[in-house]
């Protein structure tokens, strides 16, 4: 079973830097597209987050740890 997205086209102004940088990394194969770019470049920034929210989660747990040691289950019991 596979999931259908539905792509929406969206305008977006960035500056002629950014672009020339965009078809640079294209024309050396590294994209295929300006949108392949992009899209790969929100799918990175969007991983990034959710690392980041686990990090912060593996903190929280760890504190939690800390402060109260008795509630922690073994790893072989899991």
């Amino acid at each position: 079973m596979f999931t259908v997205i539905t792509m929406v086209q969206v305008q977006l102004r960035v500056p002629k830097e950014t672009v020339k940088e965009l078809d640079k990394w294209v024309n050396e194969g590294r994209f295929k597209s300006r949108s392949d770019a992009i899209k790969t470049i929100i799918a990175l920034y969007e991983e990034k987050e959710k690392t980041r929210a686990f990090y912060k989660m593996l903190v929280k747990r760890s504190r939690e740890a800390r402060e109260k040691p008795e509630t922690l289950i073994p790893f072989e019991e899991i």
